[in-house]
Protein backbone atom coordinates (compact mmCIF):
# COMPACT_ATOMS: atom_id res chain seq x y z
CA UNK A 1 0.00 0.00 0.00
CA UNK A 2 1.34 3.30 -0.90
CA UNK A 3 0.34 6.06 1.62
CA UNK A 4 0.82 10.04 0.51
CA UNK A 5 0.65 12.69 3.25
CA UNK A 6 -0.03 16.11 2.67
CA UNK A 7 1.82 19.03 4.02
CA UNK A 8 -0.29 22.47 3.79
CA UNK A 9 1.35 26.06 3.83
CA UNK A 10 1.65 27.03 7.67
CA UNK A 11 3.83 28.56 10.44
CA UNK A 12 4.72 25.28 11.79
CA UNK A 13 7.29 22.61 10.08
CA UNK A 14 6.22 19.21 9.48
CA UNK A 15 6.53 18.13 12.01
CA UNK A 16 6.72 20.39 14.44
CA UNK A 17 8.87 20.44 17.50
CA UNK A 18 5.92 21.82 20.07
CA UNK A 19 2.56 23.57 19.46
CA UNK A 20 0.50 22.46 16.07
CA UNK A 21 -2.17 20.35 16.01
CA UNK A 22 -2.80 19.28 12.21
CA UNK A 23 1.53 19.24 11.62
CA UNK A 24 1.50 16.56 14.27
CA UNK A 25 -1.82 14.58 13.60
CA UNK A 26 -0.03 14.17 9.70
CA UNK A 27 3.12 13.20 11.12
CA UNK A 28 1.68 10.32 13.72
CA UNK A 29 -0.52 8.98 10.40
CA UNK A 30 2.97 8.81 8.83
CA UNK A 31 4.24 7.32 11.28
CA UNK A 32 1.24 4.67 12.08
CA UNK A 33 1.32 4.02 8.26
CA UNK A 34 4.85 3.17 8.26
CA UNK A 35 4.60 0.99 11.35
CA UNK A 36 1.24 -0.88 9.32
CA UNK A 37 3.57 -1.66 6.29
CA UNK A 38 2.89 0.68 4.32
CA UNK A 39 5.15 2.46 1.94
CA UNK A 40 4.81 6.64 3.00
CA UNK A 41 5.86 9.62 1.17
CA UNK A 42 5.49 12.82 2.59
CA UNK A 43 4.52 15.15 -0.04
CA UNK A 44 4.81 18.78 0.18
CA UNK A 45 7.71 21.17 0.76
CA UNK A 46 6.62 21.83 4.96
CA UNK A 47 8.05 18.29 5.80
CA UNK A 48 11.64 18.88 7.32
CA UNK A 49 14.87 18.18 5.15
CA UNK A 50 16.14 16.28 8.23
CA UNK A 51 14.12 13.45 7.30
CA UNK A 52 15.62 12.38 4.69
CA UNK A 53 17.34 9.55 3.52
CA UNK A 54 14.67 7.71 6.52
CA UNK A 55 11.58 9.07 4.45
CA UNK A 56 10.40 9.80 1.28
CA UNK A 57 9.74 13.43 0.80
CA UNK A 58 8.63 14.97 -2.11
CA UNK A 59 8.22 18.71 -2.25
CA UNK A 60 4.84 18.41 -4.05
CA UNK A 61 1.22 20.39 -3.02
CA UNK A 62 -1.60 18.76 -5.28
CA UNK A 63 -2.76 22.18 -5.45
CA UNK A 64 -0.21 23.72 -7.72
CA UNK A 65 0.11 21.15 -9.81
CA UNK A 66 -0.59 21.92 -13.46
CA UNK A 67 -3.02 19.55 -15.36
CA UNK A 68 -1.13 17.52 -17.70
CA UNK A 69 2.26 18.29 -16.55
CA UNK A 70 5.00 15.91 -15.72
CA UNK A 71 4.35 15.81 -12.22
CA UNK A 72 0.50 14.89 -12.12
CA UNK A 73 2.13 12.19 -14.71
CA UNK A 74 4.57 11.05 -12.20
CA UNK A 75 1.85 11.64 -9.27
CA UNK A 76 -0.24 9.53 -11.11
CA UNK A 77 2.27 6.58 -12.42
CA UNK A 78 3.58 6.50 -8.57
CA UNK A 79 0.20 4.34 -7.60
CA UNK A 80 -0.98 5.79 -4.64
CA UNK A 81 -3.45 4.21 -3.15
CA UNK A 82 -4.01 6.61 -0.34
CA UNK A 83 -3.84 10.45 0.06
CA UNK A 84 -4.13 11.61 3.72
CA UNK A 85 -4.82 15.42 3.93
CA UNK A 86 -5.57 18.08 6.04
CA UNK A 87 -9.62 18.85 6.67
CA UNK A 88 -9.70 21.81 3.83
CA UNK A 89 -8.53 20.20 0.64
CA UNK A 90 -11.39 17.98 -0.32
CA UNK A 91 -13.38 21.22 -0.55
CA UNK A 92 -10.44 22.97 -2.40
CA UNK A 93 -11.16 22.62 -6.17
CA UNK A 94 -7.26 22.82 -7.76
CA UNK A 95 -6.44 20.14 -4.70
CA UNK A 96 -9.49 18.05 -6.17
CA UNK A 97 -8.82 18.08 -9.71
CA UNK A 98 -5.50 16.75 -9.26
CA UNK A 99 -6.11 14.27 -7.02
CA UNK A 100 -8.71 12.96 -9.17
CA UNK A 101 -6.56 12.35 -11.73
CA UNK A 102 -5.05 10.09 -9.21
CA UNK A 103 -7.87 7.36 -8.70
CA UNK A 104 -6.79 7.03 -4.94
CA UNK A 105 -8.39 7.24 -1.92
CA UNK A 106 -8.67 10.41 0.11
CA UNK A 107 -8.84 11.14 4.13
CA UNK A 108 -9.34 13.23 6.81
CA UNK A 109 -9.47 14.48 10.18
CA UNK A 110 -11.62 17.04 11.42
CA UNK A 111 -9.61 19.52 12.85
CA UNK A 112 -11.98 22.38 13.17
CA UNK A 113 -15.34 22.98 14.22
CA UNK A 114 -16.64 25.56 11.98
CA UNK A 115 -15.03 25.00 8.46
CA UNK A 116 -17.49 24.53 5.67
CA UNK A 117 -17.06 21.57 3.58
CA UNK A 118 -18.09 21.68 -0.33
CA UNK A 119 -21.27 19.31 -0.62
CA UNK A 120 -19.28 17.03 -2.38
CA UNK A 121 -16.57 16.52 -0.77
CA UNK A 122 -16.95 13.41 0.87
CA UNK A 123 -18.84 10.39 -0.41
CA UNK A 124 -18.21 8.25 2.62
CA UNK A 125 -16.10 5.64 0.66
CA UNK A 126 -13.38 7.46 -1.43
CA UNK A 127 -13.23 10.60 0.27
CA UNK A 128 -14.00 9.74 4.03
CA UNK A 129 -13.81 12.26 6.66
CA UNK A 130 -12.87 11.57 10.06
CA UNK A 131 -14.16 13.09 13.62
CA UNK A 132 -13.56 12.30 17.33
CA UNK A 133 -16.44 12.99 19.13
CA UNK A 134 -20.33 12.66 19.21
CA UNK A 135 -20.23 16.52 19.08
CA UNK A 136 -18.39 16.83 16.25
CA UNK A 137 -20.10 13.75 13.96
CA UNK A 138 -23.42 15.29 14.53
CA UNK A 139 -22.47 18.57 13.76
CA UNK A 140 -20.93 17.33 10.17
CA UNK A 141 -23.41 14.68 9.85
CA UNK A 142 -24.31 15.96 6.29
CA UNK A 143 -20.89 14.31 4.99
CA UNK A 144 -21.14 11.14 6.61
CA UNK A 145 -18.32 11.13 8.86
CA UNK A 146 -16.54 8.30 10.66
CA UNK A 147 -15.87 8.47 14.69
CA UNK A 148 -12.38 8.28 15.19
CA UNK A 149 -10.11 9.47 17.80
CA UNK A 150 -7.16 11.39 16.72
CA UNK A 151 -3.55 10.81 17.24
CA UNK A 152 -0.81 12.98 17.13
CA UNK A 153 3.10 13.21 17.60
CA UNK A 154 6.17 14.91 18.07
CA UNK A 155 9.65 14.21 16.90
CA UNK A 156 11.53 12.22 20.21
CA UNK A 157 8.34 11.98 22.39
CA UNK A 158 8.17 8.01 22.75
CA UNK A 159 6.83 8.30 26.31
CA UNK A 160 8.92 6.46 29.39
CA UNK A 161 7.44 4.21 31.64
CA UNK A 162 4.75 6.01 34.11
CA UNK A 163 5.93 7.56 37.15
CA UNK A 164 3.22 8.60 40.11
CA UNK A 165 4.01 11.89 39.00
CA UNK A 166 3.24 15.23 41.42
CA UNK A 167 1.38 18.44 40.81
CA UNK A 168 -0.60 19.01 38.45
CA UNK A 169 0.07 20.18 34.56
CA UNK A 170 -2.24 21.90 32.08
CA UNK A 171 -0.90 21.75 28.41
CA UNK A 172 -2.48 24.35 25.43
CA UNK A 173 -2.48 27.43 23.65
CA UNK A 174 -2.77 30.14 26.42
CA UNK A 175 -6.00 32.19 25.57
CA UNK A 176 -9.72 32.47 26.35
CA UNK A 177 -10.86 29.15 23.92
CA UNK A 178 -8.35 27.04 26.24
CA UNK A 179 -9.11 28.81 29.56
CA UNK A 180 -6.35 27.83 31.95
CA UNK A 181 -7.27 29.71 34.65
CA UNK A 182 -10.26 28.09 35.91
CA UNK A 183 -7.66 24.92 35.95
CA UNK A 184 -5.46 26.98 38.19
CA UNK A 185 -8.90 27.93 40.53
CA UNK A 186 -9.11 24.46 40.41
CA UNK A 187 -5.64 23.93 41.79
CA UNK A 188 -5.60 26.61 44.43
CA UNK A 189 -9.24 25.28 45.97
CA UNK A 190 -6.87 22.25 46.57
CA UNK A 191 -3.90 24.01 47.65
CA UNK A 192 -2.15 22.17 44.47
CA UNK A 193 1.01 23.50 42.50
CA UNK A 194 0.20 23.31 38.58
CA UNK A 195 2.46 23.65 35.79
CA UNK A 196 1.08 25.95 32.80
CA UNK A 197 2.72 24.44 29.52
CA UNK A 198 1.80 26.31 26.21
CA UNK A 199 2.21 29.11 23.60
CA UNK A 200 0.83 32.28 24.98
CA UNK A 201 -1.74 33.65 22.09
CA UNK A 202 -3.78 36.06 23.66
CA UNK A 203 -2.00 38.55 26.18
CA UNK A 204 -5.22 40.25 26.58
CA UNK A 205 -6.45 36.92 28.17
CA UNK A 206 -3.61 36.70 30.25
CA UNK A 207 -4.14 39.99 31.35
CA UNK A 208 -7.95 39.76 32.44
CA UNK A 209 -7.03 37.20 34.80
CA UNK A 210 -3.45 38.35 36.01
CA UNK A 211 -4.43 37.76 39.87
CA UNK A 212 -5.00 33.97 38.69
CA UNK A 213 -2.49 33.42 36.36
CA UNK A 214 0.29 34.90 38.66
CA UNK A 215 -0.69 33.24 41.83
CA UNK A 216 1.92 31.48 44.04
CA UNK A 217 0.67 27.92 43.07
CA UNK A 218 1.51 28.90 39.57
CA UNK A 219 4.78 27.79 37.74
CA UNK A 220 4.69 29.27 34.12
CA UNK A 221 7.07 26.47 31.45
CA UNK A 222 6.54 27.75 28.39
CA UNK A 223 6.25 26.22 24.69
CA UNK A 224 8.04 22.67 24.70
CA UNK A 225 8.54 20.16 22.84
CA UNK A 226 10.07 16.22 22.46
CA UNK A 227 11.53 14.86 25.51
CA UNK A 228 11.28 17.56 27.59
CA UNK A 229 6.79 18.32 26.71
CA UNK A 230 6.09 14.50 27.40
CA UNK A 231 8.25 14.66 30.49
CA UNK A 232 6.11 17.22 31.63
CA UNK A 233 3.40 15.90 31.25
CA UNK A 234 4.51 12.31 32.89
CA UNK A 235 5.57 14.20 35.93
CA UNK A 236 2.45 15.32 36.50
CA UNK A 237 0.10 13.64 38.90
CA UNK A 238 -3.23 14.46 37.04
CA UNK A 239 -3.41 16.20 33.67
CA UNK A 240 -6.13 19.16 33.96
CA UNK A 241 -8.46 19.68 31.25
CA UNK A 242 -10.12 22.70 30.42
CA UNK A 243 -11.68 24.77 27.46
CA UNK A 244 -14.81 28.08 27.27
CA UNK A 245 -18.29 27.71 27.62
CA UNK A 246 -18.69 28.27 23.66
CA UNK A 247 -15.43 26.68 22.48
CA UNK A 248 -16.23 23.34 20.77
CA UNK A 249 -13.17 20.99 21.11
CA UNK A 250 -12.34 19.35 17.76
CA UNK A 251 -9.98 16.59 18.39
CA UNK A 252 -7.62 18.00 21.33
CA UNK A 253 -4.10 16.60 20.89
CA UNK A 254 -4.06 16.58 24.98
CA UNK A 255 -5.70 13.33 25.57
CA UNK A 256 -3.58 11.20 24.06
CA UNK A 257 -0.72 12.43 25.06
CA UNK A 258 -1.42 12.49 28.67
CA UNK A 259 -2.61 8.92 28.55
CA UNK A 260 0.34 7.88 26.46
CA UNK A 261 2.86 9.21 29.36
CA UNK A 262 0.63 6.99 31.82
CA UNK A 263 -1.27 10.62 33.18
CA UNK A 264 -4.68 10.96 34.20
CA UNK A 265 -7.00 13.70 33.30
CA UNK A 266 -9.15 15.52 35.20
CA UNK A 267 -11.69 17.19 32.23
CA UNK A 268 -14.14 20.33 32.76
CA UNK A 269 -16.50 20.01 30.28
CA UNK A 270 -20.08 22.18 29.75
CA UNK A 271 -21.88 19.39 28.14
CA UNK A 272 -22.27 15.78 27.10
CA UNK A 273 -20.98 14.29 23.82
CA UNK A 274 -17.46 16.20 23.90
CA UNK A 275 -13.96 15.27 22.97
CA UNK A 276 -13.03 14.44 26.56
CA UNK A 277 -16.17 11.81 27.14
CA UNK A 278 -15.04 9.97 23.72
CA UNK A 279 -11.30 10.01 24.88
CA UNK A 280 -11.63 8.68 28.55
CA UNK A 281 -13.25 6.36 30.64
CA UNK A 282 -13.52 5.48 33.91
CA UNK A 283 -10.10 4.03 33.90
CA UNK A 284 -8.07 6.63 32.31
CA UNK A 285 -9.27 10.01 34.08
CA UNK A 286 -12.55 11.69 35.52
CA UNK A 287 -14.47 14.16 33.30
CA UNK A 288 -17.21 16.50 35.06
CA UNK A 289 -19.68 18.15 32.72
CA UNK A 290 -20.95 21.73 34.48
CA UNK A 291 -24.23 23.67 32.84
CA UNK A 292 -22.88 26.39 30.97
CA UNK A 293 -24.88 28.84 32.95
CA UNK A 294 -22.66 28.43 35.95
CA UNK A 295 -19.99 30.78 37.26
CA UNK A 296 -16.14 29.85 37.17
CA UNK A 297 -16.29 29.58 40.82
CA UNK A 298 -18.76 26.52 40.46
CA UNK A 299 -16.77 25.20 37.57
CA UNK A 300 -13.24 25.39 39.54
CA UNK A 301 -14.60 23.63 42.53
CA UNK A 302 -16.18 21.02 40.12
CA UNK A 303 -13.18 20.37 38.51
CA UNK A 304 -11.14 20.39 41.90
CA UNK A 305 -13.72 17.38 42.51
CA UNK A 306 -12.73 15.61 39.24
CA UNK A 307 -9.42 16.27 40.07
CA UNK A 308 -9.26 14.49 43.45
CA UNK A 309 -10.80 11.37 41.93
CA UNK A 310 -8.22 11.19 39.02
CA UNK A 311 -5.43 11.45 41.17
CA UNK A 312 -6.36 8.05 42.58
CA UNK A 313 -5.92 6.11 39.80
CA UNK A 314 -3.24 4.00 38.60
CA UNK A 315 -0.82 5.89 36.18
CA UNK A 316 0.27 2.20 35.18
CA UNK A 317 -3.31 1.17 34.11
CA UNK A 318 -3.55 4.78 32.44
CA UNK A 319 -0.71 4.27 30.37
CA UNK A 320 -1.44 0.53 28.87
CA UNK A 321 -4.78 1.94 28.09
CA UNK A 322 -3.38 4.98 26.44
CA UNK A 323 -0.94 3.40 24.38
CA UNK A 324 -3.60 1.32 22.93
CA UNK A 325 -6.81 3.74 22.53
CA UNK A 326 -3.88 6.24 20.84
CA UNK A 327 -1.48 4.23 19.46
CA UNK A 328 -0.62 5.37 15.34
CA UNK A 329 -0.50 2.55 14.05
CA UNK A 330 -3.94 1.66 15.16
CA UNK A 331 -4.86 5.07 14.21
CA UNK A 332 -3.74 4.82 10.64
CA UNK A 333 -5.54 1.03 10.23
CA UNK A 334 -8.78 2.77 11.02
CA UNK A 335 -8.36 5.63 8.64
CA UNK A 336 -7.49 3.33 6.08
CA UNK A 337 -9.76 0.26 6.59
CA UNK A 338 -11.44 1.05 3.61
CA UNK A 339 -9.00 0.94 1.34
CA UNK A 340 -7.55 -2.40 2.72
Amino acid sequence: MLVGVCDFPGGYAFPPAGYGGIERWLWAVAVGARAAGADVHLLGPGWLPALEPDWVRKPIRLEDVTAGSLTERELKAAGYDLLVVGHEYPSLPAWVRTWSQLECEVATFQHSPVFQHAATAFDGTRSRLYCYSPEMIERYAVHLPVQELAVHLGVNEEEPPATQGRDLVWLGRIDEEKAPHLAVRAAQLLGRRIRIVGPVFSEDYVRSHEKLLSADNVEWIGELGGPSKTGAIRDASVFVYTYARTYVEAGAAVFGESLRAGTPMAALTWREGTCAQAALCDRTGVTTAVPPEADDETAARALAEAIERAADLDHTEVQAIGQQRFHPMRHFKAMAAASC
